[in-house]
């Protein structure tokens, strides 16, 4: 295996793991910043009110982009798999 062999490997692991967690982290971000603006309007100081609405939003998150997620790590899984003999043979 060549140094650029295992950085491409590395910089596509990164990248489908980006993919797969955006829609996540971004729903838990919007959430996020929704709750603490309703917070400093109300001035309530709570720091666990954002958790439930954040697991909510996750929840609905991976029920809707669940399939696509999936269908993310499989081609890339695939990929791999198909492509062993080439990465072992060193390129």
């Amino acid at each position: 295996m060549t140094e650029a062999l295992i950085l491409k490997l590395g910089q596509d692991a990164i990248r489908t793991t980006a993919l797969i967690s955006a829609p996540m982290l971004i729903g838990a971000l919007v959430i996020g910043l929704i709750i603490s603006v309703l917070q400093a309007i109300t001035q309530i100081n709570e720091a666990t009110l954002t958790f439930i609405p954040k697991m909510i939003v996750i929840g609905v998150v991976v029920i809707i982009a669940g399939p696509w997620m999936i269908d993310v790590m499989s081609h890339y899984t695939i990929e791999l798999f198909q492509n062993i003999t080439m990465f072992v043979r060193g390129g």
